[in-house]
């Protein structure tokens, strides 16, 4: 307690170099946790934007449809939908079909996706269907009802209610088309959805292709996202006895979604990186200054018998307390702005025009923050360390001073 206490006073010999170093590493931390925490919210809500609007927290396929994407790799759900439906922890199972086609107009053709899909399951979850008002909705009971891309219903002259065809070689191998109307637009701010996707109900999907109870993708939504890894290990114990589908997680059901987010995050992890060294530095420099103005000083202190390991512990018991007081400093920074970025966040639409495409996700120009509890414990404690390890060095020298020489030091 007695080298704790002598510790504190020290660090307030200098006041205003303690302070401006207190006040820097403070500001880092909380620029890490601040940022970390926003990284956090915006990859948050790019997931799930993606996950509804794509694979599923959990997607269900044939085995080989995903490498392939071959409308021939499909499978029948029979059953999977309500048991999975029923399992806890799942909201909605979401069976689609994803048909490769030709869009006609009276004026204009275009090669397209044609979607089908379950629009009552699908509407409070998908956020291209969410926002659609209530005479833009497919209706369960009208199967010529059909969704058009923005840019795709340009491209093809066409307005609502106008009627167009849609062509595709069935399952027998023979073409087939189907008459659709224009029942609303799809403006997903991604130019390749907007381009080149019509979604239809199900079984509209089903009796053009010739695919009765057929499917390429069941998308499982699930309450909580983190809920993720301990479903997956069910739902393929689930399917086990059927071993031609295929049960992925939708880090490997949307690769580019995933990838894109790992990419972010390594930069983020060399910059915090960065940060953190230039923090190291500053504690070391502060520290051997301290040991440099004070090493007559030291040299009255061994003469009287202080041993060289106390005085490094001194000097060690310095760096410690300035990591305890900035991480505490910092932690409080850090919530506070953490707070403000949830609250009100950083609102980018005055400077980008027109949506950003990651990943396969429009990326939300409004950046909020999520909170991240234990990453901001680990980032404070990290801080704390990083100073007592930085105090080694001039521990070290101030306990290899020599009391002769040290009290001749001017």
């Amino acid at each position: 307690m007695n080298l704790l206490r002598l510790s504190w006073r020290n660090l307030w010999r200098n006041r205003r170099r303690t302070l401006i170093t207190l006040l820097a590493m403070a500001l880092s931390l909380m620029l890490i946790q601040a940022f970390h925490n926003l990284s956090t919210g915006v990859y948050q809500r790019m997931i799930d934007s993606g996950v509804k609007a794509g694979s599923g927290h959990i997607a269900l396929y044939h085995r080989d449809y995903p490498g392939t994407r071959s409308e021939a790799l499909s499978f029948a759900p029979e059953d999977l939908v309500q048991q999975l439906s029923n399992l806890p922890g799942i909201r909605a199972a979401l069976p689609r079909l994803y048909l490769p086609a030709l869009a006609q107009s009276s004026r204009e053709s275009r090669g397209i996706l044609l979607i089908g899909l379950d629009a009552e399951k699908e509407q409070p979850h998908n956020p291209y269907l969410k926002e659609l008002p209530e005479s833009s909705r497919l209706r369960l009971r009208n199967l010529r009802d059909a969704l058009l891309g923005k840019k795709l219903m340009e491209e093809l002259q066409l307005k609502d209610g106008q009627k167009f065809v849609v062509r595709l070689q069935s399952r027998s191998g023979e073409m087939a088309a189907e008459l659709f109307r224009v029942r609303g637009i799809l403006e997903t701010g991604i130019p390749e959805v907007d381009r080149a996707t019509i979604m239809v109900n199900r079984p509209a999907a089903e009796r053009l292709a010739g695919m009765e109870n057929q499917i390429h993708e069941l998308a499982l939504i699930l309450g909580a996202p983190q809920a993720q890894e301990a479903l997956l290990p069910q739902v393929r114990a689930m399917v086990s006895s059927s071993p031609e589908i295929r049960a992925l997680g939708w880090e490997e059901a949307m690769p580019n979604l995933a990838n894109a987010i790992r990419l972010d995050y390594a930069s983020q992890k060399v910059i915090f990186a960065i940060i953190l060294i230039i923090v190291g530095i500053g504690v070391i420099n502060t520290l051997l200054m301290s040991v440099m103005e004070r090493i007559r000083e030291f040299g009255v202190m061994l003469a009287l018998g202080m041993r060289p390991r106390d005085l490094a512990s001194v000097i060690l018991l310095e760096g410690f307390l300035l990591g305890v007081v900035s991480a505490i400093l910092g932690s409080l920074f850090g919530v506070l702005a953490t707070w403000y970025l949830k609250v009100r966040g950083i609102d980018l639409r005055a400077f980008i025009n027109e949506s950003i495409e990651v990943g396969g996700v429009v990326f939300d120009p409004v950046l909020r923050a999520r909170w991240d509890l234990p990453a901001m414990a680990w980032a404070a404690l990290f801080m704390v360390l990083l100073c007592t390890l930085a105090a080694i060095y001039p521990s070290r020298k101030a306990a290899r001073t020599a009391p002769a020489t040290a009290m001749r030091h001017v």
